[in-house]
């Protein structure tokens, strides 16, 4: 299946000189989707995953499909001020801006194999952050899995210690 027919292309959003490439339409599309998990299971087997980390938003269903695939938990890593409870937080700087995220601080156990899903690798700063997170919880980060990497951006570099997983790449 190729996934860049069904991704849907938004220039100069959310800003003007920006790409924005949209995997909505591969969310709507069962088939795309079931092709998407099925990709990401060859890629990662059951043993090297505890559980599944999603990042907001788009990070989310990706989680809870190979969660669901793997019957593994899925956890999630949030904007600042949305989880309840004890959390971690983490500052960065983004393609337009800066962000916070953050993690409750329950969400893993010491140790425990963590798959860290999103939906698009751009500058790297979002999923180094994650990683971050995972870690100061003693989590290990086994490896990312991203529907689109842009590698014109390099984000790679600022994860490169880790296995990543990208089923398309532009």
């Amino acid at each position: 299946m190729n996934l860049q027919n069904i991704i849907t292309e938004y220039p100069d959003f959310p800003k003007k000189g920006i790409l924005f490439r949209d995997i909505s339409p591969i969310l709507k599309n069962p088939s795309a989707m079931s092709h998407c998990i099925d990709e990401f299971a060859k890629r990662y087997h059951t043993n090297d995953v505890d559980v599944f980390a999603g990042i907001e938003s788009r990070g989310f269903p990706i989680a809870c499909a190979l969660a669901l695939r793997y019957n593994k938990g899925m956890i999630m890593i949030r904007k600042q001020g949305k989880l309840p409870g004890a959390t971690v937080k983490r500052s960065y700087s983004i393609e337009y801006g800066k962000a916070t995220m953050e993690i409750q601080k329950n969400a893993i156990n010491k140790d425990q194999r963590v798959v860290i899903c999103d939906d698009l690798l751009a500058t790297g700063g979002t999923a180094k952050a994650a990683a971050e997170l995972i870690e100061r919880l003693d989590g290990q980060v086994t490896g990312f899995a991203f529907m689109v990497e842009l590698t014109e951006l390099g984000g790679i570099k600022k994860i490169s210690k880790y296995r990543t997983e990208s089923l398309v790449r532009y």
